[in-house]
């Protein structure tokens, strides 16, 4: 067992753990550690506690030292200065005809690096524009690039759920979403239905799928045959919370002798029925290829990373 605390970041929703090295911390206590952006104000949301070794993914790193009221001050003091740093750079990125989206801008708590981030769709030479904006702030000046949801995470907003972005309040990690989800949940594939603020899959189409999963085990689709107690018919409505397929009887025309379905909807509940073919149905559930081709486009660029 490791003795840890956990540390929050005013700009990320993931904990992190730290070494205590002996020194009890209380929740919601500031404090200045060092991370990969360099020298950063913190919050304790874990107080000391014991975890598994196998549970840490590096070594820890140790606490600088608990915020002191000069620590909090400079952070007032650099959220200050990032409007103006803001300004600044949106000038030199015009200057220099750079096609990027500035998104933020971050001082360290020791005032020796600025970090701006920005979003752009491919690679940018922004080396011209480093090297004015370190003559401008005489200090290190790091320009890191983010994607869309990176950057819908920082802006925060309103999904379409009419509450913030899960993303910006409580959300730690991206985790990957497919087309399939939303076809697993009988959701439109509407682009502009199914796509959140950044222009990516909605990640709450994750939040779901494993309960969606559970639900459609020995489940038809819609429009595939099986067998029940009153014969062969074909499912025209599925009810996966209650457990219950709605299906049509197949049965013989008698003027033409072709197969047709009756004027009856008999409903029989998942224990009833038997798939006939589970194979070629599941593979035709999951197929988008009868999506017209701007669709199936717009698609694909919902699901890029």
């Amino acid at each position: 067992m490791v003795e840890i605390i956990g540390v929050g970041f005013m700009k990320a929703n993931k904990t992190y753990y730290f070494d205590p090295a002996g020194v009890s911390y209380e929740l919601g206590e500031l404090v200045i550690v060092e991370t990969a952006r360099g020298m950063e104000l913190g919050h304790i949301s874990i107080a000391n506690c014991e975890i598994d070794e196998s549970e840490l993914v590096a070594p820890l790193k140790g606490v600088e030292r608990k915020a002191t009221k000069e620590d909090i001050q400079r952070y007032k003091d650099n959220l200050a200065k990032r409007d103006g740093a803001m300004k600044v750079c949106e000038e030199k990125i015009l200057q220099h005809k750079l096609d990027m989206k500035l998104v933020d801008a971050e001082f360290t708590i020791d005032g020796t690096k600025v970090i701006f981030y920005f979003s752009a769709d491919g690679r940018i030479d922004f080396r011209g524009l480093v090297k004015d904006l370190a003559s401008q702030f005489k200090m290190r000046i790091e320009l890191r690039q983010i994607g869309v949801r990176d950057e819908a995470k920082m802006l925060g907003g309103i999904g379409i759920c009419g509450r913030p972005l899960c993303c910006s309040k409580w959300l730690n990690d991206f985790q990957p979403v497919s087309i399939k989800m939303a076809k697993q949940q009988n959701l439109s594939l509407n682009p502009s239905k199914i796509s959140g603020t950044c222009g990516r899959l909605m990640c709450c189409l994750n939040f779901e799928n494993k309960t969606y999963q559970e639900l459609r085990k020995g489940m038809p689709n819609e429009g595939e045959r099986i067998e029940t107690p009153d014969g062969i018919a074909k499912v025209v409505n599925v009810d996966l919370f209650n457990g219950k397929v709605t299906a049509r009887l197949i049965v013989e025309d008698k003027e033409t002798g072709e197969d047709t379905l009756g004027p009856d909807y008999n409903i029989y509940f998942k224990k009833e029925i038997k798939r006939i073919d589970k194979k070629h149905h599941h593979k035709q559930n999951d197929d988008i290829g009868d999506l017209d081709e701007e669709t199936l486009k717009e698609i694909k660029e919902l699901t890029r990373d």
